[in-house]
């Protein structure tokens, strides 16, 4: 287990705790105490470790975890009252935006291990994930709207995982769903137990890492960029991509191996 060290919370209790086992990361949200509320300081310290797992090709999937009985409870309002202006509100909301962007823009996989509440910011970071595996007793919300406050920055990702409708009425009313609902909303992929939520983790995270490297880079790039654009252009740019894809090494390999009926051996590249 490594600490990642952006402005620890004590000597002994770093804000965010990274650990890698067989090509997975896993970045805990270490703030416990404050149902692991996103403050700048831990922005900037998973910011900070999504850059340097974007280049590290030992890494194939990243998991993003909760410490204590939340997932995460949104932006830390202790400290964004603490700091009012408007300057100080633009900085923190740009470089929330830039943290969720990076989860789309680097190439590995992005699992949320969701085991509790998720509300505000931290249902926007489950919404910005690439995949999510939730127990089923955790609990989403947009709730800023009790509190006089639309949460605009996580309309954004929620309207890119459920219906617009779907969308709206959670940021509309600040109301709850539960594990169940979510995964009917298209907001998390897979629901469990709470016991067999570290398994159906590591399965998915397994899976993902046994296939290319390369065609997973690829496709996940690709998917984000073709949602922003009309049709045309989406097949356009899905037709470049595998004809790239189909020059990679891994791709040969991968068609060989299925005529050959063994297991592709891929080179990564």
């Amino acid at each position: 287990m490594n600490a990642i060290s952006a402005a620890p919370q004590s000597e002994n209790q770093p804000i965010l705790l990274r650990h890698d086992k067989a090509g997975v990361a896993t970045l805990t949200l270490n703030r416990p105490s404050r149902f692991n509320a996103l403050s700048a300081e831990l922005m900037v310290g998973l910011q900070a470790a999504l850059d340097a797992i974007a280049s590290d090709a030992g890494v194939r999937v990243v998991v993003i975890a909760g410490a204590g009985r939340a997932f995460c409870s949104g932006h830390d309002l202790k400290q964004m009252r603490a700091n009012h202006s408007k300057e100080y509100m633009q900085q923190l909301f740009r470089q929330c935006g830039k943290l969720m962007q990076s989860i789309a823009e680097i190439p590995q996989p992005v699992v949320a291990r969701v085991h509790g509440t998720a509300t505000a910011a931290g249902c926007q970071l489950v919404a910005a994930c690439d995949l999510a595996v939730a127990a089923d007793a955790a609990r989403f919300a947009v709730s800023g709207i009790n509190l006089g406050l639309f949460c605009s920055t996580p309309a954004v990702a929620l309207a890119r995982n459920m219906g617009r409708k779907q969308a709206m009425e959670m940021l509309l009313t600040g109301d709850f769903i539960d594990a169940a609902e979510a995964q009917r909303r298209g907001l998390v992929n897979r629901v469990v137990a709470l016991d067999q939520l570290d398994t159906e983790v590591r399965k998915l995270a397994d899976s993902i890492c046994e296939k290319s490297s390369v065609a997973i880079a690829l496709g996940k790039q690709l998917f984000y960029k073709q949602l922003e654009m009309g049709l045309a252009g989406a097949y356009q740019l899905a037709s470049e991509t595998m004809a790239c894809n189909m020059m990679a090494a891994d791709a040969g390999e991968g068609i060989d191996a299925f005529m050959q009926k063994r297991k592709p051996e891929w080179k990564g590249c």
